[in-house]
């Protein structure tokens, strides 16, 4: 592990109760003040000033602000996982029209919970650690979503790999348009709606497509 990569980790994982507080009134000052200044103007200093702790207690937990920064993500892009993955299992083996519905409620759902944070987070996740990071918890959301979908009674995936793929990026790129156009509430709703009418039939042709193509092998 490379000497860049260790100062962007955490220095220590809160254990106590008061320790989880103050890195959980860290991260979300952090948030904070992406929100109302950016991210040009963030420093461990102004960090600490919003979170109610002094400079000290923020390098217990955080070598730098690279490594606050590192954190909020994590915290933001695991709590969109872990509404995947709850979505996942609550609609397993059920027809794939049901799956979309739930699987883009829970998708929208965890962005739009606090949009201001999401698009603050899209300017500062684009750094190599940030990045595999990002690539970890999509692999993760990757295998929720196969994990569902083989279960499904009308329908089956040859490429199943491909299916959640093309799945997951219609979802998160439709996503990040609204979000970054503003994400009105009439744009979030609209966004739903359509995400589910776009993924349900995706789902139905790709699964369609499957079978016909296994029948095809089998001539």
């Amino acid at each position: 592990m490379s000497a860049k990569r260790n100062t962007i980790r955490s220095r220590k994982t809160p254990v106590q109760e008061r320790s989880q507080a103050t890195v959980e009134a860290i991260l979300e000052a952090t948030i904070q003040v992406l929100t109302s200044v950016g991210a040009e103007h963030l420093t461990t200093t102004v960090i600490a000033a919003r979170a109610g702790v002094s400079v000290g207690t923020l390098y217990q937990y955080f070598p730098n602000k690279q490594s606050v920064l590192h954190g909020v993500l994590e915290m933001h892009l695991t709590k969109v996982v872990v509404a995947l993955e709850r979505a996942c299992k609550e609609v397993r083996e059920e027809p794939v029209a049901v799956m979309a519905e739930g699987l883009v409620g829970a998708f929208v759902s965890a962005k739009m919970e606090r949009p201001d944070a999401s698009v603050a987070l899209y300017a500062v996740s684009s750094n190599p650690e940030a990045n595999a990071l990002m690539q970890r918890l999509r692999r993760r959301s990757l295998r929720a979503m196969a994990g569902m979908l083989e279960t499904a009674p009308d329908a089956a995936f040859v490429d199943l790999a491909a299916t959640t793929e093309m799945l997951y990026g219609a979802m998160a790129g439709a996503t990040r348009a609204v979000l970054e156009g503003g994400a009105t509430p009439k744009m979030v709703r609209s966004l739903r709606e359509q995400l589910v009418v776009l993924c349900g039939a995706y789902l139905a042709a790709a699964g369609a497509a499957s079978v016909e193509a296994r029948v095809s092998l089998r001539r």
